[in-house]
């Protein structure tokens, strides 16, 4: 995962103490240094390494355009200069990422030297009616767990959106007839969000197996040895084989037409021309950091890539179906599939067994993941509207099943049961081992995406980014 670059412009307004604002700014610098912050600084701009003025948004328009940076870091370090700030912002098209530090008491004489919460205030308005989106850190001191929350989670939503406004999908093979729940519309992904596909058809993943097996061996003896020393494989040594082939072909695919993820028609033509399923495949590629998911939903690749990076990576995610109440547990349901979690999920060995139940192919993988706090999403539109269904769900035990799959308990499943049946959505979600709720929330006003809850959590979500 590439390192989210963020654009550090301190501001101030030249009726406050330039001084202060160029100390509070330097210990600014420091933080984030501390903090291992990968940022580009206007120490070069003007002599004060401050924004101020129309000249500097220029310069800084400039300079922040060619570091391609993901993000900005406006603090404001006295009042701040409004218009300044909202015309950059405006130019660079990123998340922006507005705080100031609190002030110090007035001086015996009651006069004050910066006035940076009240500046806020004027930043904040002056940023809407320029149309610019953005997110506010509470005014706090630097040295304080808000703050270094803060930071974070602003990278996390950077990441967020630069994963989505980069999104290029390879489709292996047009739906599943039966399957009108997976529609997407291919021409409105490119015009709302600059989002792609890059259709190829099943032969050409046929052929580009034989090419790799003649061509780059080592990568599919790489695979079938990571099989062999991390399942238990109950396959022959020939469809073994071809499950590393097939997830070295996918991969050389996304990288031939720059791809970061995929979906794949997995049933029944891939069946008819290689002998197996791609469920192990993609499970493999799932752990090397590629979505790759099943039935060619467009709509839940991209769910699973905003909620791993939401989450920068440190957990992989797994995209399930939502399949059926625990019988036991009122708020008890069984996410599962044939095998699209990726193998760090995974708390019992995993299998590759000779069939599944549904399917009477090799080339699934079955597990039961970690139970743990999961974070789901789902994105998905109609008519023209898209949003993000999201909440958490807590790993409890159930009853065996064959693929890979978890029991989630809910706070009240009827309510997320009434979601995906009335939609947008449906019974494919992606799920992460982190709560990265908030993080998606904040980064749907940069996506041009509604935030959707099925718990009535909004305000919880709120009263975090509020620092309570």
């Amino acid at each position: 995962m590439d390192k989210i670059k963020i654009g550090f412009v301190p501001t101030r307004r030249n009726l406050f103490s330039a001084e202060a604002a160029i100390e509070y700014a330097n210990l600014t610098r420091q933080k984030l240094d501390e903090l291992e912050i990968d940022y580009v600084d206007i120490l070069d701009i003007n002599a004060d390494g401050l924004l101020f003025d129309d000249e500097g948004v220029e310069k800084i328009a400039e300079k922040f355009s060619q570091a391609k940076i993901d993000g900005l870091f406006l603090a404001n370090e006295n009042f701040g200069t409004e218009y300044a700030c909202a015309r950059l912002a405006k130019k660079m098209n990123v998340p922006v990422l507005l705080w100031g530090p609190k002030d110090e008491p007035p001086a015996k004489d009651g006069s004050r030297l910066r006035d940076t919460q009240c500046g806020l205030f004027a930043i904040g308005k002056v940023l809407r009616r320029f149309q610019v989106p953005f997110t506010y850190l509470k005014n706090c001191d630097i040295d304080t767990p808000e703050f270094e929350r803060g930071i974070n989670d602003f990278i996390r939503i950077c990441n967020v959106v630069k994963t989505f406004r980069e999104t290029r999908i390879l489709q292996v093979g047009p739906r599943p007839f039966d399957f009108w729940s997976v529609m997407c519309n291919e021409g409105e992904l490119l015009e709302k969000f600059n989002i792609s596909l890059s259709p190829v058809p099943i032969d050409e993943v046929v052929q580009e197996i034989e090419k790799i097996k003649k061509s780059d061996y080592k990568s599919v003896q790489k695979a079938i040895d990571y099989f062999k020393d991390n399942t238990d494989v109950q396959i022959s040594k020939g469809e073994l084989e071809m499950v590393a082939a097939l997830k070295v072909a996918l991969q050389s695919l996304c990288q031939k037409y720059g791809c970061n993820s995929g979906v794949i028609q997995c049933w029944t033509a891939l069946q008819d021309r290689i002998g197996i399923l791609p469920y192990a495949s993609l499970s493999l590629l799932q752990e090397e950091g590629i979505p790759f998911v099943c039935e060619t939903d467009v709509h839940g690749a991209i769910s699973e890539l905003l909620i791993e990076a939401a989450s920068l990576g440190e957990h992989r995610a797994i995209f399930a179906d939502v399949n059926c109440r625990h019988p036991e547990n009122e708020n008890g349901e069984l996410l599962q599939h044939l095998g699209v979690f990726a193998y760090s999920t995974a708390e019992t060995k995993p299998i590759l067994p000779p069939r599944h139940f549904v399917f009477d192919y090799p080339g699934s993988v079955a597990f039961r993941a970690i139970k743990d706090e999961y974070t789901l999403c789902r994105f998905d539109g109609d008519n023209g509207e898209y949003s993000l269904l999201m909440g958490t769900g807590k790993g409890i035990d159930g009853p065996y099943n064959q693929g890979t799959y978890l029991y989630l308990e809910f706070e009240n499943l009827n309510r997320l049961e009434f979601k995906l049946v009335y939609g947008p959505y449906i019974h494919h979600v992606a799920a992460v081992r982190k709560n990265v709720v908030p993080i998606l929330y904040e980064s749907c006003k940069y996506l041009g995406i509604t935030p959707d809850f099925y718990d009535p959590i909004e305000e919880d979500v709120k009263a975090y980014f509020r620092g309570e």
